[in-house]
């Protein structure tokens, strides 16, 4: 299965919300509480979650990527700023932060992942995410690009999926 990916232009805002949605739905049933999946405005939100980000995008903010296959968005990603914390105290393990990366359950094995992954980050930059725990396929996938976990575990105080923070450290040339 062939794709390419690209950056997004506002018009694939709605698309863009539909992947993220349909990931959420096949990744985190059983994970995330049903009446979060299942609420009528989650796709509402969610595009206007992706035509804000997608209008106020910079390089220097956020850098998002979309995958595209038989002329369909079927991947998403967006990397950007290290995440604010609760306290002065926390010390941030990153440059940068991998805030979205889906793809759809049909493309995985098919590079998709990585191309996207690739796509909004680069290697010579301390990078950190959350991943949900358990999610055993995604972490694999991370563990492969290097990423590490830190120790450091919360529960989301939106979806209440219990999340573990693995870092990448910076990779010179």
């Amino acid at each position: 299965m062939t794709h390419a990916v690209r950056p997004p232009v506002p018009a694939d805002a709605a698309a863009m919300a539909r992947v993220h949605v349909d990931t959420w739905l096949e990744t985190y049933r059983g994970i995330m509480p049903d009446e979060l999946l299942d609420a009528p405005d989650l796709i509402d939100r969610r595009r206007q979650m992706w035509t804000q980000i997608l209008a106020e995008a910079a390089p220097s903010k956020f850098t998002c990527a979309v995958a595209e296959s038989d002329g369909r968005i079927v991947g998403i990603a967006m990397a950007g700023p290290p995440e604010n914390t609760e306290s002065a105290e926390d010390e941030l393990p990153e440059d940068r932060h991998l805030y979205v990366l889906y793809s759809y359950r049909s493309m995985h094995g098919t590079g998709v992942g990585q191309d996207l992954l690739d796509a909004v980050i680069d290697p010579s930059v301390t990078t950190a995410l959350w991943v949900a725990d358990p999610n055993p396929r995604a972490q694999a996938f991370y563990s492969k690009n290097g990423f590490v976990a830190d120790g450091t575990i919360k529960t989301d105080d939106y979806d209440g999926i219990r999340e573990v923070r693995m870092v990448r450290q910076a990779r010179g040339d």
